[in-house]
């Protein structure tokens, strides 16, 4: 089942184009990467499937209903006035939950990204790559069918970018949501995704599209398999490729 698809889809910022044109369809269940250089539209693209911008010219279809889709930005955007159960709460609270069932599935959901105990922290209270599971938490909270990430990871060091990447990974064995991330690092796309989208310099297109062997969760040794190398270094040649088109 397709939970949402840009077809044709071309983007215009002032008088040029920023992307496309650009068809791409996000099927139920997997797990998408688009990477691509600095300024092709990556997260324009994210943010047409989000439904937070529309297209210029072409069509966006997405799951319809209320939480169906959920977004976690580069920044965790959380409330800094609010603990980390009230921020996780939030969505549900605003689509008509009550607070004590928002705050019961809040903690559920900080539990699962593994912050219990952390649940009366305020946002200065966390570090960054806590505050990013909070923010991971938020979004799952709604249990959507969409799940979209914009370079989330970014911020942080190599370390906790490993440990989250695995995190994501165990929550999306939970629950299966499809998910779409943008990063610019070719081994963590090609490590969290069953699907690496490249993309060429702006206005981006599609310049090749990789399927990843490999269960998910990802075993330990992952990064070192033979079959891992190989696919990071097509994905490479192919975004060198789209730099140069």
């Amino acid at each position: 089942m397709t939970v949402a698809a840009l077809k044709d889809v071309e983007v215009d910022y002032g008088p040029g184009r920023a992307l496309g044109p650009v068809s791409l369809a996000i099927e139920a269940g997997e797990t998408v990467a688009l990477v691509g250089p600095s300024g092709c539209g990556k997260s324009t693209a994210l943010r047409l499937l989000a439904g937070l911008e529309a297209p210029t010219r072409g069509t966006v279809s997405r799951a319809p209903g209320r939480g169906e889709t959920a977004v976690v930005f580069q920044a965790p955007t959380l409330a800094p006035w609010l603990s980390a159960r009230a921020n996780v709460a939030l969505p549900l609270e605003l689509s008509g939950i009550s607070k004590a069932e928002a705050f019961r599935r809040a903690d559920a959901a900080l539990a699962r990204v593994g912050l219990a105990g952390a649940e009366d922290k305020r946002p200065a209270q966390l570090s960054g790559g806590m505050a990013m599971r909070v923010s991971l938490a938020r979004a799952l909270v709604t249990e959507p069918k969409l799940l979209l990430l914009d370079e989330p990871f970014a911020a942080l060091d190599e370390i906790t970018r490993r440990a989250l990447a695995d995190d994501v990974l165990d929550l999306w064995a939970a629950s299966k949501p499809a998910i779409v991330f943008v990063t610019h690092n070719v081994e963590e796309a090609v490590y969290m995704a069953s699907r690496v989208v490249v993309m060429t310099r702006g206005p981006g297109r599609i310049a090749a599209d990789f399927a990843v062997a490999g269960p998910i969760p990802r075993p330990a040794h992952f990064r070192t398999d033979t079959g891992f190398r190989t696919t990071a270094e097509q994905v490479s040649a192919a975004l060198a490729e789209g730099i140069a088109a």
